[in-house]
């Protein structure tokens, strides 16, 4: 599997994950902010995150799953991943 960045993601990766996040985040009628403390990620990281800018690690992506109360797979289910 070739690397990802955020620069180089020509298969939209990091934009489907980003808007899984953002998706599932409003469905739970949180902000982004409240997300950010739950995972204990930097708002202006998560931000980030949510618009496909940052490559997530999958320690990031367990915390994110964490914070909405789900497993892992099913964020990356909700991306079509």
């Amino acid at each position: 599997m070739k690397r990802i960045s955020a620069n180089h993601d020509s298969d939209g990766v990091l934009v489907l994950l980003g808007n899984a996040v953002r998706n599932r985040r409003k469905e739970l009628k949180i902000s982004q902010e409240e997300l950010a403390a739950l995972a204990g990620i930097e708002r202006a990281h998560m931000g980030r995150i949510e618009r496909g800018e940052r490559n997530v690690t999958i320690l990031n992506v367990i915390k994110i799953a964490n914070a909405f109360k789900c497993r892992p797979s099913e964020l990356l289910a909700d991306a079509d991943l």
